[in-house]
This record gives structure tokens, C-alpha cells and sequence, in this order.
């Protein structure tokens, strides 16, 4: 039964209600329509608009239709109802007759479906940010693991300078961090309840608003019924920091991707996350790192559709924002399984130490180590840099690394190089250097470890 019908003579097409029903989305709101529901039958018993009898029995019911869908979930979708609240609202006067018509006084489908949909944020955005926080312990349980595994580190995907790989796992750990400090901000703006904004205008009845939030769990109520019914910003900040927080894990995706194929070869990933081949029985494909990577696409187009959707609303409702649910449970569904599956994909990997290590050597790494070795026998750096860079052309033209140059061929480029240069050019050297806050050296990532592990 349609909730509007009495100011229609005709029924709408097929085709109208297949466009305008949302039920197969937003079927995922029953629960906090449930929740909304049995809070808004005792604020309006406690104006006298029902009694306190009736309160209980609409309560009672509605704990009855929440048992039987947990019980038989297909039973929402198969009613044909056009949106949950109708659903929720059909069923339980089915259970109470006429009783069941007094509910939704002084309540709009407007204000009720700002309110389930802001519920569910909270809901699934506080296990979104349990999930951001057990892929932070994968990370810091393989920065423990491989703490002195060195390996180069890139820019413009060259090699630069030796890291260990501990650094670079606890790189994404800050990067992770954020987003769950993200996600927590929008979530705290998000915690203001519309329930009691009705249509547009405020409810017509003395319903108080602040113990109505207290009771919905939230910290206060809305202030001004036309932006209570019509703010999806909610929608558009977890969409937002869903799609850093993607950007975040497709890097880290991209990154190990580089890491296990057969150029790089420093890491091995499970076989718990990869595939193979139906024509090549010897490959071993990082799929699931690619699908974080290519899933990261289908988040960011849900951010866009909702801002587009939003952008040229006129105040209060606009039915155009129906739009706002599919693409917001989509991208919460992929955000979810792409980080479980960026956990999964870490607790399995293996970094091949040796082939980081040799890697790590080549690439003239040290360069910046020998312009650092000058500058402390009294070279100003944009001369040591240029010295350093000629160096580096004559050992590439020689086919040698800078370490295997003798004193004498060091010495035709800087009279004050030595033998004690050597002890500067080791890869071991080089970690060390780095000894200060946020630095790459062993002694900086033990004491980034010991910060971030519980107190």
C-alpha cells in the first residue's frame, strides 16, 4: 500500500514505480528505520498522541517485524513495497491494525530517512574504522617482522636511497592513521539527529527533539528543519575520506605489485591472494592487490555522483536525493572488503631479503653519502653535489659502483677523499645516517614501532 495514495485517482505505471521505488537499495535501512521507529512511538506518546498502552504494543510489534526479517530477510524485497518506510510501516499494521496507521503523526518519510541513513553511517562507519585499524596492526606486525630488511627507496620510481622495510610499511601506517582521524571527523558532524524536522518545516507537535537524539544515541538534535531534511553531507564526507583512504591502499597495492614482480623480486605474496594463469601454468598473479587498485575507480565515481547529485538542490527534500544510497553502500561495501583484503594480502607477504639488499646497493644509492662525506671536510654542498654527480657518471661509464672506486680514481675528482671514505659508503652507513625523528635508520623505526603498539 502506497503511503500517498489518497490525492490520486489513477494508479502509476509500471514503468514509474520500477523508476521510482527504492526498496531494492535502501532495504539495507530496516534496522534503523526499526530503531527510528520505536524511539518516535515514545516521543509522541510522551505529547499524548498515543497512550502509553499503545506505545508498547506498536514497540512490541516492531521488535516482532525486526525477528521476522532477521528470520526471513527475502520477505522485504518480495513485498513490493516502494521504499523500506512503506515496507516497515504495511507491515506493522498488518500485525496491529489501525494502531499501526498512528505512528508516522507528526513524522515525514523526509526526516525518517535522514535519520536511518545517518544511523547506518554511524553504524558502518564505526566498523570501517575497526577494519582501518587491524589493517594498521598488519602493517606494524610486518614492520616488526621485516624491520632491518632493506631495499631501495624511490623517487620517480628510481632508486634513491636504501630503506628498510619496516620505514616503508610504517609510511602507510601514517597514511592509514589519517584516514581513520577523517572518517571519525565526519562521523562526529554526522551525529546530529533529524528526527522530529518532519517534511520541511519542524513536526506540529511538542515533541522534545533533544531527548529524542539521546535516545537515537546521537549528541543533539538538528537545528533548522529545512537543512535537517536536505543535508547529504554526511554522505559526500565518508565518500571523501572513503576515497583518500582507497587512494591510500591502491599506493600501497601499486607499490607491492612493483615489489613481487619478477624485476623487483623483493617480496613473495600467499597464494591466498593471487591466481594464475588459464594459458600459463608458471605465473602467479597479485589479483587481489589489483582489484584494491581497480576498485579504487569505482569508489571515487561514487564521491562524484553524489557532489553532482547535490550541487544544484533547492531547498528542502528533492527526490533526485534517492540517488544518495547506492552509490554510498557501494563504496562502503568495496572500502570494507579492500582493506580486509590489503590485511589478508600483508600478514601472508614475505620479503625476499637478499634480492632487496642487492637491489638496495645498485643505483649509486650512496651519492648523496659521499656529497655528505665532503661537505664534512669542508666542501660547500652545491660543490660537493656537482663533484658527486661527475663521480657518478665516471663509475657508470666504468661499469663500477662508487664503493669500488680506489682512493686514487676518488681523489682525481676531490683531493680531500681518503681511505676513511669506504666506511661511509656502505649500505649499513647510509640506514644509520638517517638517526632522527621519522628517519629510515633502524634505531628511528624501533622507536616509531614502540609509539604507535598500545599502551
Amino acid at each position: 500500500m502506497a503511503l500517498w495514495g489518497g490525492r490520486f485517482q489513477g494508479e502509476p505505471s509500471a514503468l514509474f514505480k520500477l523508476f521510482n521505488d527504492s526498496l531494492p537499495v535502501d532495504y539495507r535501512l530496516f534496522e534503523q528505520d526499526i530503531q527510528g521507529s520505536m524511539a518516535w512511538a515514545d516521543a509522541i506518546a510522551s505529547v499524548g498522541i498515543i497512550s502509553r498502552d499503545e506505545c508498547a504494543e506498536l514497540k512490541q510489534a516492531l521488535q516482532q517485524l525486526l525477528a521476522d526479517v532477521q528470520h526471513q530477510p527475502e520477505i522485504i524485497v518480495a513485498s513490493g513495497a516502494e521504499d523500506i518506510h512503506s515496507f516497515v510501516e504495511s507491515a506493522l499494521i498488518a500485525k496491529v491494525g489501525d494502531l499501526g496507521k498512528k505512528l508516522h503523526t507528526g513524522r515525514s518519510r523526509n526526516d525518517q530517512v535522514a535519520t536511518d541513513l545517518k544511523l547506518w553511517c554511524q553504524s558502518e562507519g564505526s566498523a570501517l574504522i575497526v577494519r582501518l585499524q587491524q589493517l594498521i596492526q598488519a602493517l606494524l606486525a610486518l614492520a616488526e617482522r621485516e624491520l632491518d630488511a632493506v631495499m631501495p627507496g624511490y623517487t620517480h620510481l628510481q632508486r634513491a636511497q636504501p630503506v628498510t622495510f619496516g620505514h616503508w610499511a610504517l609510511a602507510y601506517v601514517e597514511m592509514f592513521e589519517r584516514d581513520i582521524g577523517r572518517l571519525q571527523d565526519a562521523l562526529t558532524r554526522a551525529n546530529t539527529c533529524p528526527l522530529g524536522a518532519g517534511a520541511l518545516a519542524g513536526t506540529a507537535y511538542q515533541i522534545d527533539r533533544h531527548a529524542l537524539a539521546a535516545a537515537l544515541n546521537f549528541d543533539s538534535p538538528t537545528l533548522n528543519s529545512l537543512d535537517s531534511v536536505s543535508d547529504r553531507d554526511h554522505v559526500i564526507e565518508i565518500a571523501s575520506a572513503s576515497s583518500i583512504s582507497m587512494m591510500h591502499l591502491s599506493r600501497m597495492a601499486e607499490d607491492l605489485i612493483f615489489f613481487n614482480s619478477g624485476e623487483a623480486n623483493f617480496i613473495s605474496l600467499s597464494d591466498q591472494v593471487t591466481s594464475g594463469s588459464s594459458l600459463m601454468p608458471q605465473k602467479k598473479n597479485p589479483d587481489a592487490l589489483e582489484l584494491i587498485r581497480g576498485k579504487t575507480g569505482r569508489v571515487y565515481g561514487s564521491l562524484m555522483a553524489i557532489l553532482t547529485t547535490m550541487k544544484a538542490l533547492p531547498l528542502a527534500y528533492n527526490k533526485d536525493m534517492q540517488e544518495d544510497k547506492e552509490g554510498l553502500f557501494d563504496l562502503v561495501d568495496s572500502w570494507a572488503i579492500c582493506l580486509d583484503m590489503a590485511a589478508l594480502a600483508l600478514s601472508g607477504l614475505k620479503v625476499n631479503r637478499d634480492n632487496a639488499y642487492k637491489a638496495a646497493q645498485q643505483g649509486y644509492a650512496n651519492a648523496t653519502e659521499l656529497a655528505d662525506y665532503l661537505v664534512a671536510k669542508g666542501m660547500p654542498f652545491r660543490e660537493a653535489h656537482h663533484v658527486v654527480g661527475e663521480v657518478v657518471v665516471y663509475a657508470i661509464g666504468n661499469n663500477q659502483a662508487i664503493e669500488e672506486l680506489s682512493v686514487e680514481q676518488f681523489q682525481g675528482f676531490a683531493s680531500v677523499i681518503s681511505q676513511d671514505v669506504y666506511q661511509h659508503l656502505t649500505i649499513e652507513a647510509c640506514l644509520a645516517k638517517r638517526d632522527v625523528l621519522g628517519g629510515t635508520a633502524i634505531k628511528q623505526v624501533q622507536f616509531a614501532l614502540a609509539a604507535k603498539r598500545p599502551k
